[in-house]
Order: structure tokens, then sequence, then C-alpha cells
């Protein structure tokens, strides 16, 4: 028997239980070779009885010495063990609590001298190095900047076609229920045809400079998106053996091709519906004007009267296609929404600026208009208004759109004048920008009105503008990357997986009570992603579950989630479905996990998806770390470790889910340092703390 692979306190009981034995072998033979010199049978019962005391005496000395070296030094250098092993390889500050081994000499200052020593180390260490990255950090800073703004979502997958970057726009065009994540399959997100035969007709090119364009869809909402696929260049790194990752570029074409739709249905109609009437209008036309068409009279009358009236449906057809032209005409160029107030305030500067005084008068409307050429249509307009005075410029809600109205005291502007003025370039710097093209641009008229007998004004429609909201929806900015997962090597059997290169997902559970078996139901559930050794701090699932039944107001008291809260939140059906997408081939982490675990198993027929992952559990890991001796609550576990859990979070699932991921990531490292650096040699040693908590993995 390897008694190196035993723990500490175990050896010492063994030690210990040893020395009773022995001792009690040596009373039992020294008694029976007195018993034998003696040669008389009276003294046997009296030395099976002072045999008996003895060996109880002994006994209980020799088990009170073990409990008291197993309290004051196999227990200690447990503890001191456990806390040396976490501050060298996680960042722990703080000194470490010296009276755990009181009765160890100079060996508890000694440790805690060496790790405040090594944090001054690491912490030097730590500014020189930062010092030195600072130019680098500022260019990643400069570089996440600029890919946060790219007007395009951009993909960067490994050879196996796992996400190793994406941006905010990635996020919007891919419209998953959640945002991608880091080594999650883009065939989750997108449809696999299309980008699978791409790719493998970029590796057929053998061309490093070849792109591929292609045309995709997304599985949540099937939107339409344009896409150019181009393999990554091969670094030093790369195994000759190995195939490339690729970068992938989307745009949403599925308004373009509504757009093409239905101008191509606008040209096939208008095609249609004109070239009938001019037809049988020629053709009258032609009977008319023949030497032998009819003589004046009834019938003359009647092919003029056909004349006309298909000439008036000419003209009615070409009317209405030039209004359906001019309502969609808008669509066809890029227009941003900007605040009725700044276009005001533009316009007051611009004139002010010039001289003038005009007051701007706008309602809280977000208006949908190319902002500098208008400011240069109004200012140039009140340019134009000589001799007016007392100019006012108002804006208003008008149905669907908004009116912008130029308003002045004095006489109004006639029709040809204006039209005048519409023609003449603008002060934009370019000489083609005109009045009329600014309004072309924007789909929309101007006319002149009179207001009472002293004031006039010009009236511009907007067929676009929506109400300012306080929250308006924020623009995804944030870019996630790691671009480490481009060389890792996959292995086929998770137990012989390195503990770094797994996917790991940390989730916790609220429930209306402790006895799933008793109808308790989960009212909330968090979770985070954990890739590469780090947790990412954009791939979050949190969401209220409908739990069907009322939550007990002490469930309310602990956990903050009141009925209220939960009506109309989805029920754990989708809540469960959506989970199992978020969690797929990850490990699932949690404190106490049979606890969250129980549930989940028991709704597995309504969500129709099974939760077999591996399963981590923190309580097991920290006796691993620290001991089975030691409390292994989540307030003790990350007090241990120094992470703090905010009040208002604590007892909230995405606290403990974020607390729990932290306590992972610093025992992480003071696992691997024992020497279990796969998941297969981590579950063995779980295995042997069963006692403390079910190891779930089967």
């Amino acid at each position: 028997m390897d008694l190196t692979r035993l723990s500490l306190r175990t050896r010492v009981f063994l030690f210990f239980a040893a020395l009773a034995l022995g001792n009690l072998v040596a009373l039992v033979a020294g008694l029976w070779f007195g018993f034998t010199r003696l040669g008389d049978p009276e003294l046997l019962n009296a030395m099976v009885i002072g045999g008996a005391v003895a060996g109880f005496v002994i006994l209980g000395l020799i088990a009170w010495i073990w409990f008291l070296f197993d309290e004051n030094v196999a227990k200690p250098i447990e503890r001191l063990s456990g806390m040396l092993r976490a501050r060298t390889t996680a960042e722990i500050e703080g000194d470490m609590d010296a009276d755990i081994a009181r009765y160890l000499g100079d060996l508890a200052p000694a440790a805690a001298s060496v790790t405040r020593h090594l944090s001054e180390t690491r912490n030097a260490l730590t500014e020189a190095v930062q010092r030195e990255t600072t130019r680098l950090a500022q260019e990643k800073e400069r570089l996440e900047a600029l890919l946060s703004d790219v007007p395009v979502g951009v993909l960067l997958c490994t050879a196996d076609h796992q996400l190793a970057f994406y941006n905010g726009q990635a996020v919007e065009l891919l419209g998953s229920a959640h945002a991608p994540g880091l080594d999650r399959r883009v065939f989750d997100y997108l449809n696999q045809p299309p980008i699978a035969h791409a790719y493998d007709r970029l590796l057929a090119t053998e061309d490093p400079d070849a792109a591929s364009d292609l045309l995709c869809s997304t599985k949540a909402e099937g939107r339409v998106l344009a896409a150019r696929m181009r393999l990554l260049s091969e670094g030093e790194d790369h195994h000759l053996s190995a195939r490339p990752g690729y970068v992938l570029t989307l745009r949403d074409v599925s308004g373009d091709m509504a757009s093409h739709a239905q101008r191509e249905q606008l040209m096939d109609e208008l095609f249609d519906r004109i070239r009938r009437p001019a037809a049988a209008l020629q053709s009258l036309i032609g009977v008319l004007t023949a030497d032998d068409g009819p003589a004046p009279g009834p019938e003359r009358d009647r092919v003029r009267e056909a004349a006309n009236s298909e000439a008036h449906h000419l003209s009615a057809a070409i009317h209405e296609f030039f209004e359906r032209h001019e309502a969609n005409r808008a669509d066809w160029w890029p227009l941003a929404m900007i605040r009725a107030s700044d276009l005001g305030q533009a316009v007051a500067a611009r004139v002010t600026a010039e001289g003038g005084a005009i007051l701007p008068v706008t309602a809280g409307l977000m208006l949908r208009c190319e902002g500098f050429e208008m400011v240069a249509l109004l200012a140039g307009l009140v340019r134009k208004l000589t001799g007016r005075r007392g100019f006012r410029l108002e804006i208003t809600e008008d149905g669907p759109g908004a009116l912008i109205a130029l308003e002045w005291e004095g006489a109004p502007v006639p029709i040809s004048e204006l039209e005048r003025w519409l023609d003449q370039p603008l002060d934009v710097g370019l000489e083609d920008v005109t009045g009329h093209r600014v309004l072309t641009t924007h789909a929309a008229e101007i006319w002149p009105e009179k207001l009472g007998d002293t004031r006039a004004r010009l009236c511009i429609p907007l067929r676009e503008a929506r109400h300012v909201t306080k929250r308006p929806k924020p623009v995804p900015r944030a870019v996630v990357y790691d671009f480490e997962l481009l060389a890792r090597e996959r292995v086929a059997e998770i137990a012989d997986t390195p503990l770094t290169d797994l996917t790991y997902v940390v989730f916790d559970t609220e429930t209306t009570g402790l006895l799933p078996t008793e109808g308790d139901e989960i009212v909330q559930i968090a979770a985070v992603r954990i890739v590469n050794g780090r947790r990412i701090d954009t791939e979050v699932f949190d969401t209220l579950v409908d739990p069907k039944r009322s939550i007990p107001p002490g469930s309310t008291e602990v956990h903050g989630i009141s009925n209220a809260m939960v009506e109309g939140a989805p029920d754990i059906a989708k809540v469960g479905r959506d989970f199992h997408r978020f969690a797929e081939g990850a490990v699932l982490i949690a404190h106490n996990a049979p606890f969250d675990m129980e549930f989940l198993h028991r709704k597995e027929v309504a969500i129709g998806e099974r939760f077999d992952h591996p399963i981590l559990d923190t309580v097991l890991l920290s006796a691993v770390v620290f001991g089975q001796s030691e409390s292994h609550t989540l307030d003790a576990l990350t007090h241990r470790l120094g992470i703090t859990i905010p009040e208002e979070a604590r007892h909230t699932a995405i606290g403990d889910t974020v607390a729990t991921a932290d306590a992972f990531l610093k025992m992480l490292p003071a696992l691997q340092a024992r020497g279990l650096r796969t998941f297969g040699e981590l579950v063995a040693e779980l295995r042997k703390h069963g006692r403390l908590i079910k190891d779930l993995n089967g």
C-alpha cells in the first residue's frame, strides 16, 4: 500500500493506531509471560483485570495524545499547506493567520514571511511587467476600439469552426437569445452548409489570398447575411498537417433584398400597366390621323373619347408610380437619426454666426435626416429671406414623421423665387449639392404658407421620426476574443483533457424552497462562461423563471425574488432549453452541485434535454485544496481566497455565480500545483472526499 497517497491526517491516525496496537500487544505478551512463569492459576483473573484496566488507560492516553496531535499539528499543517499553495498560485491579498499553527513553533511565522516576501516580489514583478507592457495595452485598446466600430460583424473561427473572436455588430446580426460564446461552434448561430462549403472551397484553392463571397442565414431569425470568408495566414507555429482558421465578415442584406424586390416589382408593374394603354393610345391616334380614318361624326367622337380615356389612365398610372417611387426613395439612401433639438441648435448657431437670429422651438423627437445638409438648407433659406425678421424654427410631430416649419414676420415667398433658390448650390463645399438635391435625398418637398396677415412660413415634411426615450437601446461595442483558441489541439476524451483547455459554465439557482421532492421549483438561473482560464464578462445567462406556484415569504427574504417579479417570466421548459444551449459542450460548476442539479434533472422531460454534462463542485475542490477539516461554505471559501461578494449580490443567482467562478479560477492553479492537471485526475481526487458531498460524474 502506497501511504504517500493518503492524507497527512490519515497517516497520523494510522501511526497512533499502530502505536496503540503495539502497546496492547506488548501488554498482553508481558502478562502472558508473567503468568506462565508464576504458574499460579489464582492470579489469572487479577492479571486479566489489571491488563484490561492498563489497556484502557493506554488506549485512552494514546487517543488523547492523537487528538491533541491531530488538532494542533496535523490539522494546522494541512490548513497551512492549503493556504501556502493558494497564496503561491493565486493572487490573494492579506497576511496569513499565524494562530492556526501556534503550536508549531516558528513554522507559521516563517510561512507568513515567505508568502509576504512572495507577494512583494510578485507585486514588484507585476509593476515591472506592467511598465513594459503599457504600450502594448494601449495598442490593444486602440485595436479593440477600431474593431468595435467596424460597421460589419466580424467572426474569427478556428479550423473546427469554434469562435475565437466576435465584435458587437456580430452579436446584433446573429440575433440569438444569448450572445455568442467563445469556443462555441459558429453553426450554433449560422446555418452550416454555405459556410462549410465555402471553407472547403478555399482550402482546395491553396491560395492564401483567396476570399469567398457567400450568402448565409441566421438560425434564430432566418436573417439573410452577405458574408466574405478569408483563411488565416499560416504563422510560424502553424503545423503543416493542421488546417487554418478563417475570418468571416457579415453584413445584413435582408433589407437590401426586400428593397430590391420592391423596386423590381414596381418596375414590372410599371411596364405592364403603361405598355397596354400606351399601345392602345398609339393605335387610336393612328386611326384619328389616318387618311381613311372616320369622318367627323359620332364614330370619330367615340374614337376621340377612347383616346382621352386611355390618356387619362396613362397619366394616372404615371402619377401613381411617381408617388410610390418618391415614397420609397428615402430608403435607398442611408440617413441617421438625430435629435430635433440638436438640429434646431445647429441651425441657430449657423444663423447667429452669419449675423442673424432665429428661435428654435423643437419637440422631443428623433429625426431621420442628413443633419449637415439639412442645416445648410435651412440656414441658406434664412440668408435668402432678406428684409424679413422674427425668424422662428419649429419642429413638430406630424403623423409618423415630423414637420419642419421656418417662420418669419413679413411677406411670403413666391414659388418661382423659391424654386430659383433651391436650384442654387448650398454652402457645403460641393457645387452639386442644391436644395432640390437635399429634398430628393429625404424624399421630401417644400411649400410656402401664409400665417395670418403678418407672418409666413416654409414647410418641409420628414417621413420618419420617433419620440426621444430616456434609455435608448445601447449600441454593442465590446469585442470578445482569445486568439490562443486558434492553436489549441482538442483531446477526444475529456478525462485526458487539461483543466486549462476545458470550457466551464458556472451556474447557480434560486428556488422556492429546499425540497424539490415536495414541489419546490426554480425561480432564477444565472450562469457565466470560463474559457481558456478566464471569465468572459459579456457571456452571461441571467433570467427569472415562473415557478407556476407561490413563492413562500421565507424564501423571498433570502433571495429577494417575489411573486410579482416572476409574473410573466418564461417557464422552466423554455429557460431550461436556453440554459442547455448556453452550457452545451462545457463542464458545469456549482457550489453544492447536487442541490442545483436535482432541480434540473427533475425537469428534463419538460425541457426536452438531458443535463449529462461533466460536473465539478467547488465544495469538493475546496476540500482538496484546504483539507476536509475547514468550513466549505461559499462565504468561508471566498473569505479564504480574498473574494468579496457585495452584500446586495449575496444570495442572488448572479452574485453567487460570479463569486463561485472567481473562487474556481483562484483554486485552479493550486490544483495544478498538486499535480492534478487533467479532468480525470481531478475527478479521481474529488472522489476521495465523498463523505462531504457526492461527486456527480458517473
